[in-house]
């Protein structure tokens, strides 16, 4: 007759399964902050120089803002 233990747990699975989801959080994060970045990016470039200079920017500045970690 056989017999199967079913009430033991794998051990070690649940920490592979925890690492897969929190890569692909840290992936699907950085393909939206990129996105962010190049909206961002693309918006202000749109802009003349008397807009951005109305908004206290200049041409100079739209990487270091479309990059930069502030609440947009």
């Amino acid at each position: 007759m056989a017999f199967f233990d079913t009430t033991r747990t794998t051990y070690g699975t649940a920490s592979v399964v925890s690492r897969f989801f929190g890569f692909l959080n840290d992936t699907i994060s950085s393909v939206v902050a990129w996105n962010d970045a190049r909206v961002t990016r693309n918006a202000l470039s749109s802009l003349s120089d008397r807009e951005l200079d109305d908004i206290g920017l200049s041409r100079s500045d739209i990487d270091y803002v479309a990059d930069s970690n502030i609440i947009r």
